[in-house]
């Protein structure tokens, strides 16, 4: 067994373990959460997988029900205590996207870029790849453990959606375990969840999406003003990067109180996570990848710069692109 996995099933066994992904989990969350649940039933740990909010995408919910993934919201926690232990899988306690429950947070196994003090942990397995799958699925891997038919194709889609089909943020332990995931996955399957990531009665919202995009010196904005899954703006998010004008997007929605946002980059030294942690920096919060991340603003602290939102989070964002392009010369 390796160290990370020993490490691991030292720190949980004997105590009654949730599993907790990001609010509004995807796929890549879902399938890390029911891998390493599959994973820890072989050494006799049983687990909860737990989160905030809805599954949005259609793509997930047929993923979720064809494997029949039990899932369970932060609402239906009844019997949840400080003395049960939390796993967080493609997520960090501290950060925006990730809701704070009651029990202890001991073991946290991720792809993003640590952001918050995370010393607190009992058991911490952070890589910068492509996916928080493939770091699940290394497990299974380094440890020959027979991975089920299930297990591999939700991993599988997991990793391809994180990485947009290997077209970002790819690391060589993506393709090897792309490698290794192969031939045990059902590949009709994971077809079937990629016809179904767009759902038929968003059409409308995403042609008004596009009519209000405004393309600032290559950066794409969009605000969409209406209400709309947090999975949608990360759609609207890819589509703008696919317009040839476009290495830069910027896509917000309106949520209680504030603005939740969705940022992508082409370019590496233009790292999406920095530049929107930087550019929501006193008002707001903001992280992720260097080719993806997402964040949050505070309506009350953005309104103090001007009430012109719009304007005002393009100047932010744009100031501090900018700043980097001129240090790129």
């Amino acid at each position: 067994m390796t160290q990370e996995l020993s490490e691991l099933i030292s720190v949980l066994k004997g105590h009654r373990v949730y599993i907790q992904t990001h609010n509004f989990p995807d796929p890549d969350a879902i399938a890390s959460a029911y891998g390493l649940q599959v994973l820890l039933e072989n050494f006799g740990i049983i687990t909860i997988i737990c989160h905030h909010g809805v599954v949005e995408r259609a793509a997930t919910m047929n993923m979720v029900s064809e494997f029949k993934i039990d899932m369970t919201t932060d609402n239906d926690l009844y019997y949840m205590s400080e003395d049960d232990y939390i796993v967080n899988v493609d997520s960090q306690k501290g950060n925006a996207n990730i809701r704070d429950l009651i029990g202890n947070e001991v073991a946290v196994i991720d792809h993003h870029p640590v952001f918050t003090n995370i010393e607190e942990y009992k058991f911490k397995d952070i890589r910068m790849v492509g996916s928080c799958s493939t770091i699940i699925a290394d497990y299974f891997r380094q440890n020959e453990i027979e991975i089920p038919e299930s297990v591999a194709t939700a991993l599988l889609y997991g990793l391809k959606c994180d990485t947009r089909n290997f077209t970002r943020g790819v690391k060589d332990l993506d393709v090897e375990i792309y490698s290794y995931l192969f031939p045990y996955a059902n590949h009709q399957l994971i077809r079937h969840f990629q016809s179904g990531e767009i759902l038929y009665d968003e059409l409308n919202d995403m042609a008004k999406s596009l009519q209000k995009v405004e393309i600032v010196d290559g950066v794409g904005f969009a605000y969409l003003d209406f209400a709309c899954p947090d999975a949608f703006i990360a759609t609207i998010s890819d589509f703008l990067m696919q317009i040839d004008a476009v290495f830069f997007s910027v896509v917000y929605s309106h949520r209680d109180n504030g603005f939740k946002f969705s940022v992508r980059s082409e370019y590496e030294d233009l790292d999406a996570g920095k530049i929107i942690s930087e550019a929501l920096e006193n008002i707001g919060s903001g992280g992720g990848h260097e080719s993806m991340a997402g964040g949050y603003v505070s309506e009350e602290k953005l309104s103090k710069i001007s009430t012109d939102y719009s304007r005002t989070i393009q100047e932010l964002f744009l100031n501090n692109i900018k700043s980097k392009l001129k240090a790129r010369l």
